[in-house]
């Protein structure tokens, strides 16, 4: 017996990318819904060999579906994720609008997986942000052996964090850099075509960016509290792959 299983923003990059994994792996669903808002309804988006019409979020009943992936960002997360949990079914979320809630568990399998538990809370499970689920990955074994008093990191993060009009920008750049025609950032605030960017989301009071903030908050929810931990985010001009330059103290 499979699992009925509701991706919200399939329309989306993540969300197509989300229906191609379970596809691909082979995840015991005995149904796919694609969803998404009014105005992609009838849309129709890959899963495996078939092909999903998108349905309207605002129709759709909760209630017999067992799993909500969650990929339409905070806001759309914030208004449905309480209601479509208090329909017994279980949010998995993508965006940071539950990361940092206490009644809310953080999971990257390979790092917590204990902290689940805590789901049926409100019947929500967060994930993290891109570039910590790379992060903690990579922490937890050497913390589980030797403790880490400090982490100091620098992400180098691809335009596909910034979705298809991040990616759109660096070709359309790229190209006009090429053919010597005029240069327009609308997404970034600088050119990112052969260029890095120190800047991702906006910048808090204290210097940091929000980007290298939820760096800090991540770790520390899921690994250990106890853990200093500065980040530098920058953004490349590579369309899809994060990388880290990661110095840890012990």
């Amino acid at each position: 017996m499979g699992f009925k299983i509701a991706v919200v923003g399939a329309t989306g990059n993540v969300g197509r990318e989300m229906l191609n994994i379970l596809s691909e792996r082979g995840f015991p669903a005995s149904e796919v819904v694609a969803l998404a808002s009014a105005r992609s309804q009838g849309t129709e988006v890959s899963f495996g060999d078939k092909v999903l019409k998108v349905s309207n979020l605002e129709n759709y009943d909760f209630s017999d579906t067992d799993i909500c992936l969650m990929s339409a960002g905070g806001t759309i997360s914030q208004k449905w994720s309480p209601k479509i949990g208090a329909q017994g079914c279980v949010v998995i979320d993508n965006s940071s609008a539950w990361r940092y809630d206490s009644e809310v568990p953080l999971i990257v399998p390979e790092v917590n997986p204990d902290a689940i538990v805590d789901f049926k809370k409100r019947n929500i499970i967060a994930n993290p942000n891109c570039s910590t689920a790379q992060l903690v990955v990579a922490l937890k074994p050497l913390h589980d052996v030797a403790k880490i008093k400090r982490v100091v990191v620098s992400t180098y993060q691809s335009v596909s964090g910034a979705g298809k009009e991040g990616m759109d920008e660096l070709f359309t750049q790229t190209r006009a850099v090429f053919v010597a025609d005029p240069v327009e950032s609308k997404k970034f605030t600088k050119r990112i075509a052969f260029n890095v960017i120190p800047h991702i989301d906006s910048f808090m009071e204290d210097g940091y960016t929000k980007e290298e903030w939820k760096v800090l908050a991540e770790t520390k929810k899921m690994l250990d509290p106890k853990i200093k931990v500065t980040c530098t985010a920058v953004r490349v001009p590579v369309f899809i792959g994060h990388s880290e330059s990661v110095n840890i103290e012990f």
